[in-house]
């Protein structure tokens, strides 16, 4: 399917700009919020909420959304895409508000720690973090600590992974799901066919994701570590059911698919959709045009429907 004319039509507008790896990181993270805030609608939720939690390196920002005022309602912690570099909990917030509204469940939104100022394993552990905080704290927040997911988009699909196979392989909390929305599932080194078949001219990178992953793994010795890479963990069984993501014109695409299928053959349900004319990030343009909308409202549909 040819790329939808109105995401065609972003990209065109683009065409002009520096590579995003020719950028100066702190001159990318001033124009992150510019570049996430162009009419994307918020939705209304009942609260919300910033915090700040313990994590192993100090405090942690979070940001914790109310669908109601009700107790009990399903707990989903949220990992903003990254390419654990840039962005926050503002940039994804009207993702953050979407889900919870739409998807009835308390969202808790994390800052965890970016590259190259807090390279790996900082993301990871601040993210597991959150998630225990989670577990522990839900109730105080009309939250069902029984009822907890995972979510993540791009990088942050890597934090929402990795959280769940630390929590079956750490004795943690129960996660019952886990949404991973185009997701960071291996280090370039793994070869993934779309890497470079979509490598360029779709938004994203393979130059700019190299780039971003050279700021958080300088070294690749630990490229195959399983929370560096969840596609390379030696088991995947006995992980949480998970909702998958991927888009046509992602550069990511087959890493993530080939997660799906491990995680299917390890015995976890896995409903996996594909956008085959959308690109990575494109859940962060609801409201815009029609496909990110759709996209959407079949996550919160999945999310009501499991949760």
């Amino acid at each position: 399917m040819p790329i939808h004319p109105a995401l065609q039509a972003m990209l065109d507008k683009a065409v002009n700009l520096p590579p995003m790896h020719t950028v100066p990181l702190a001159a990318i993270r001033a124009t992150d919020l510019k570049r996430y805030d162009i009419g994307v609608p918020k939705d209304e939720v009942a609260s919300a909420e910033d915090r700040t939690i313990p994590g192993p390196r100090g405090e942690i920002r979070i940001r914790i959304y109310r669908p109601d005022l009700e107790n009990g309602r399903p707990v989903t912690v949220f990992f903003h895409g990254s390419g654990f570099c840039i962005c926050s909990i503002d940039t994804h917030d009207a993702m953050c508000r979407q889900i919870c509204r739409r998807g009835g469940t308390v969202v808790v939104s994390v800052d965890y720690g970016l590259a190259p100022e807090n390279p790996f394993p900082a993301g990871p552990d601040d993210a597991y973090a959150a998630v225990l905080w989670t577990a522990a704290h839900a109730a105080s927040f009309g939250g069902d600590p029984t009822r907890l997911a995972v979510c993540g988009d791009s990088a942050g699909g890597t934090m929402a992974a990795v959280s769940a196979i630390r929590a079956r392989d750490e004795n943690g909390p129960a996660i019952k799901a886990q949404m991973l929305l185009y997701p960071v599932a291996d280090h370039y080194t793994g070869g993934h066919g779309s890497f470079e078949e979509r490598g360029a001219g779709f938004g994203l990178t393979a130059d700019g994701m190299r780039w971003f992953w050279d700021f958080y793994l300088p070294s690749t010795d630990q490229a195959g570590h399983p929370h560096v890479s969840p596609y390379r963990a030696g088991s995947l069984g006995g992980l949480p059911k998970c909702y998958l993501i991927t888009a046509e014109y992602d550069l990511l695409r087959d890493e993530g698919e080939a997660y799906g299928r491990r995680l299917r053959d390890a015995g976890v349900a896995v409903d996996h959709v594909r956008y085959a004319d959308m690109n990575h990030g494109f859940l962060n343009w609801v409201g815009l045009f029609d496909r990110p909308s759709e996209a959407m409202d079949a996550l919160a549909a999945w999310i009501r429907k499991e949760l």
